[in-house]
This record gives structure tokens, C-alpha cells and sequence, in this order.
């Protein structure tokens, strides 16, 4: 069967053919160092993340402008694992993060890790020890807490802070063999006790951490803090912006005083990278730390980090979302300088958008109920021609049956209906999606008094779904053939949390978990074509909205997940609420 189709590209450069050039404020850092031919004119990002998790959305954004501004501006970009915690790292998401910015459509220029640069940073070290820059420091983790202060209190000198340069070498160079145990000793940075900025008050530059690596082994016990690694890693692949979210601007001092102390130029060429921070994005009804998610998955409060409920960017894939939509969202949502909370509708609307445009149109029906045509001939089938777009000829058409008995929707029937009603009910007339104006005679009910099954008839001559006479019925319904059928799991899915932002106040955000954020509907009817979807094939059930079809699925028991509803109910929904 027909499936999605790509429509083109979407998102900020789209925009920008558009709505004309919109330049940010990284752009225009970008183009005044282009202009005055810094770094020779080169632009040069990377996109660094730490492979202890999943990717999820608030890593697009990252994504977008790491790759994005790299391309606008003729540069390159790299993807860099920051690989130097080996206590929480793992391969699985090293191919997780690869697998998944390609399938955003962005290809690096190089891949490396931090790892790759051991080496160095150890060197770097030892010559910030012999500048006096560096020392090893013997206080624990609580005495070196009291003796750094608070924003309130200064912090202390350390007692091991004036060891001499020979010693503290000796003291690391026995660290980095292993002589001592984990949390015995650390490398810190001398700068300034004092500093108004916390991260400028001797921060740790190594630990000891007797823990094998998932690409060195046990070639190393000691390895480097971020802040210490990161700046390096920058500056050893010649990066020219180093596009960071906004929790670490108080970080820039550190990330520039640990390049600057390379006074001879043995290291690292000029210029130096340059740090620069942005709005990260916050979502709402969205958790995007990998803490709290990794929590989710281990207390199995989702089926694991591809669960379509997840903001991870392996969930939102399996749930439907394609590539292009969440680059448009990225670009529609831009670059700012300060932190804001963005409505997860407007991601929404984005998919909405997309799939409008790329997802074949079928018929699904799923809650069944039964309805009978009486005068239609039995055994009678016949195969409608119908669309696959709409709008769109170039989709072009497919074979439909319809016989005398189908399955309709159960919720387009009212036996009492109330006013305004255009769907079915006793003695009224509707038309079937492509096929024919039927008119309600007759409801059978089962022993429990649920309607079981509808009598029907049907006007010959309004095949197509017109009457010929022009009276005017104003419902339409979609509906499958009952022995065309195939039986499919349809499963809907809801935002995996009840309040905006479930952490507000400090409350415990499992607190605020959706119970009703998952409905598994088994017995679901879909026209026969759909057997052979194909993982992650996108399509628009008639009137109910946006599915794609699961991985789990098979041609002989069909699964399909909601991406989005046709409309945002959550929108009337919380209208209503605030109404009272």
C-alpha cells in the first residue's frame, strides 16, 4: 500500500524562503567572525552528547543548530561522544545517538570521542601542574564541599592547595597508575578560592574511577571532569562556535581560563573556540531530563525508552513523528537568549501539519459496530476506486470492497439522538465516505440490552455518495467491509502527564502520571490494504486521525499507534476546565 511521501524540506530554511532571512543572534556572532576572518573564515560546530541515554527532543533543537547553522554558513559539523564518566556510559547509546541524528538527515563531518583524547588532556594536566595551574587534593568529597563555599560564603584554601609543582606531579602520575583507591584523591584547577563564580573555585580536573571504559578498558583509572574535557576536546578539533544551552554560561570563565593557560601555544592554535549559549528547550507536559526518564524505564512506568509516550527521540519516531515535522517545530520555535517554556501543541502541529501533506488517507474503524444494508444483494461486492490524497492526484488511487454488511464506528450512533446530530440514528439518512447515502430502520440489541447490530437501506442510485434528487444529508461516515476486514491493535496515546510542568514545586513527578495515557483497543477494523504496512508507515485514519504502524506489527495482527488526533481536543479540553 501506498505509504508517506516526502514533500520537501521544511523547517528554518523553509521559513526563511518564506518569511525572508531571519538572522539570530548565533548567526550573527557566525557572520561578524566570517567577516573579519577569524578562524580563517571557517565555521566549524560540534554536537557533543553523553552516551548515558536516549537522544530526546530537547536534543533536536541541539540538533538543528549544531548541524544547521554549520551548513547555512558553508562549515561543518562534528559529532562527539562526551565519553568521560564510564559508570554510566554504554555502546547501546553510542549507536542509539548515531542511528538517530542520521535519521534526522544530518551527517557529520567527523565522529569522535572525548575519549580519543586521554592522552592529551593528561598532558595538558601535567602542564598546568608544572605552570603551578594544577594540584592533587587529598580532602573528600564533604571537606572539599565546606571548605568551596556557597553563593553566600567564600570558599577556603584548600590545605594541599601550595604543594609544590614536583609533588603534585609525583602525587598524579601515582593517581593515573592506579596506586591509590577511587575518591582517595583528585586534580583541581588552582584559580581562585574566592570567585564570585562558583565553577572558578578550584574545580576538579580528574577523579579516580577504577571502572573499565567502553573503549579504552582498563587502559585508564583517572579520568577528566566535562568542564575540564570539554573545552579541551573543542579546542584539539578546532572548533570555532561551541554552541552550548544556557546552563552553562557560568561556565564560560572555566571554559576559557583552562584554554588560555596554554600561554606558549603548545597545545592548542588560535584563535581559541568561542562558547556560546542559547535557550534550551523546555516542553510542556514534558520531562526532559535523562535521570528522570531513565527512572520511568527502570520502574517500568513505560515499556522502555521507545515508548511512544516518551520525549525521546526514538519514542516520538515509533509513535509517528517524521524528521521533517520535527525540524519545522525546531525552526519554528527559533534561538533565544533566555529559557521559556514552549506548548508541546505547537509540536503537535507540527506533525499535524506534515502528515496533512505526506500521510495516504484509509479507512479504520475502531470501535465496530455491525450494520446491515437489507436491500443491498448478498454475496453482492463491490470494489470502489477511491483517493489516497484528497488534494493530492499525484497519490494516486486505490481498490476499496463494500458489501452488504459493514462495520461503522460505534460512537456515530445515537439511538437517542441529541439535536444537531448528523451522524446515525433511527430513520436518519447519512452517506458512507465513497460509497452511498444508507438510512437507519432497525437496531437489534444482544441479551444485555447493547446494541448489537443496525438495519439499513440504501438509495441505488447515490453510489458515489450523492443523491440524485439533491436533498442535502449532511453526515458522512467512514466504515470497512466486515468480511474484507482485518482485525488490528489500535493503541492511543495520550501526554504521559497530567500537569504542565510535572516537577513544579518540587512535587514528585511520578505523582502526576497520566493513568489514562495509554488505551490498548484489540478487535479494531481496517481495509485489507493496511495488512501490509510496513514498520513505521504513516497514514490518516478517516476522521479519527494520524497512525502509523508499530513495529510489533505483522501482515497477520496489524498494530497501529496514534501519532495525533485530527484536531487538538487537549485544547478544548483545558478551555473547558478553566471554564469551570
Amino acid at each position: 500500500m501506498t505509504t508517506e511521501r516526502d514533500t520537501g524540506t521544511t523547517g528554518t530554511e523553509g521559513a526563511a524562503a518564506q518569511a525572508g532571512e531571519q538572522v539570530n543572534f548565533i548567526e550573527e556572532i557566525i557572520k561578524a567572525d566570517i567577516a573579519a576572518a577569524k578562524h580563517a573564515g571557517r565555521v566549524q560546530t560540534r554536537f557533543p552528547p553523553e552516551p548515558n541515554g536516549y537522544l530526546h527532543i530537547g536534543h533536536a533543537k541541539a540538533i538543528h543548530v549544531d548541524f544547521g547553522l554549520a551548513k547555512k554558513h558553508g562549515g561543518a559539523c562534528n559529532l562527539r561522544f562526551d565519553d568521560t564518566n564510564p559508570t554510566k556510559e554504554d555502546v547501546e547509546y553510542v549507536d542509539s545517538i548515531r542511528d538517530t541524528v542520521q535519521w534526522l538527515g544530518f551527517q557529520w563531518a567527523g565522529e569522535f570521542y572525548a575519549s580519543d583524547y586521554f592522552q592529551t588532556l593528561y598532558d595538558y594536566a601535567e602542564y598546568l601542574i608544572q605552570q603551578g595551574k594544577a594540584y592533587v587534593c587529598d580532602l573528600t568529597d564533604d571537606e572539599a564541599s565546606e571548605y568551596r563555599g556557597n553563593f553566600y560564603q567564600p570558599g577556603k584554601e584548600s590545605p594541599f592547595r601550595n604543594r609544590s609543582a614536583a609533588e603534585n606531579l609525583d602525587l598524579f602520575r601515582r593517581m593515573k597508575a592506579g596506586e591509590f583507591p577511587d575518591g582517595a584523591r583528585v586534580l583541581r584547577a588552582r584559580i581562585d578560592v574566592q570567585h564570585p563564580n562558583l565553577n572558578m573555585r578550584d574545580p576538579i580536573m580528574f577523579r579516580i574511577r577504577k571502572v573499565p571504559h567502553h573503549r579504552t578498558g582498563d587502559a585508564w583509572c583517572i579520568y577528566p571532569m566535562y568542564d575540564y574535557a570539554h573545552c579541551v576536546s573543542d579546542a584539539i578539533e578546532k572548533i570555532t562556535h561551541s554552541i552550548c544551552t544556557l546552563e552553562f554560561e557560568d561556565h564560560r570563565p572555566l571554559y576559557d581560563w583552562f584554554l588560555e593557560q596554554d600561554v606558549e601555544g603548545n597545545f592548542f592554535a588560535r584563535p581559541l573556540p568561542r562558547q556560546i549559549e542559547f535557550a534550551r528547550l523546555n516542553l510542556t507536559y514534558t520531562l526532559m531530563s535523562k535521570r528522570r526518564l531513565l527512572q520511568l524505564v527502570e520502574e517500568q512506568r513505560v515499556s522502555g525508552w521507545d515508548d511512544p509516550r516518551m520525549p525521546t527521540l526514538v519514542g516520538l519516531r515509533r509513535r509517528g513523528y517524521t524528521p521533517e515535522s520535527l525540524k519545522a517545530f525546531c525552526g519554528r520555535i527559533g534561538v533565544a537568549k533566555r529559557d521559556s517554556i514552549v506548548d508541546v501543541a505547537l509540536l503537535e502541529t507540527a506533525i499535524r501539519e506534515d502528515l496533512e501533506k505526506r500521510a495516504p488517507r484509509t479507512l479504520a474503524v475502531l470501535r465496530p459496530l455491525k450494520l446491515v444494508i437489507e436491500n443491498y444483494p448478498e454475496g453482492q461486492v463491490d470494489w470502489l476506486e477511491v483517493p489516497n490524497h484528497p488534494d493530492d492526484p499525484s497519490f494516486g488511487t486505490r481498490r476499496v470492497p463494500f458489501g452488504r454488511e459493514l462495520f461503522i464506528e460505534r460512537d456515530d450512533f445515537r439511538e437517542a439522538a441529541p439535536k444537531k446530530w448528523f451522524r446515525l440514528a433511527p430513520g436518519a439518512e447519512v452517506r458512507l465516505r465513497y460509497a452511498c447515502l444508507v438510512r437507519c430502520t432497525g437496531v437489534i440489541k444482544d441479551s444485555g440490552g447493547e446494541i448489537a447490530e443496525l438495519r439499513c437501506t440504501w438509495d441505488p442510485a447515490s453510489r458515489g455518495g450523492n443523491a440524485p434528487d439533491g436533498r442535502k444529508v449532511k453526515g458522512t461516515m467512514h466504515w470497512v467491509a466486515a468480511a474484507h476486514a482485518v482485525p488490528a491493535e489500535v493503541r492511543l496515546y495520550e501526554r504521559l502527564f497530567t500537569k504542565e510542568n510535572p516537577t513544579e514545586g518540587g512535587e514528585d513527578f511520578r505523582s502526576c502520571l497520566d493513568p489514562n495515557s495509554l488505551e490498548v483497543l484489540r478487535g479494531c477494523r481496517v481495509e485489507p490494504g493496511l495488512a501490509a504496512a510496513k514498520a513505521l508507515d504513516r497514514f490518516q485514519f478517516e476522521r479519527l486521525g494520524y497512525f502509523c504502524c508499530d513495529p510489533d506489527s505483522t501482515p497477520a495482527a496489524p498494530v497501529f499507534n496514534r501519532t495525533v488526533s485530527l484536531r487538538d481536543t487537549w485544547a478544548k479540553i483545558e478551555a473547558q476546565l478553566k471554564a469551570g
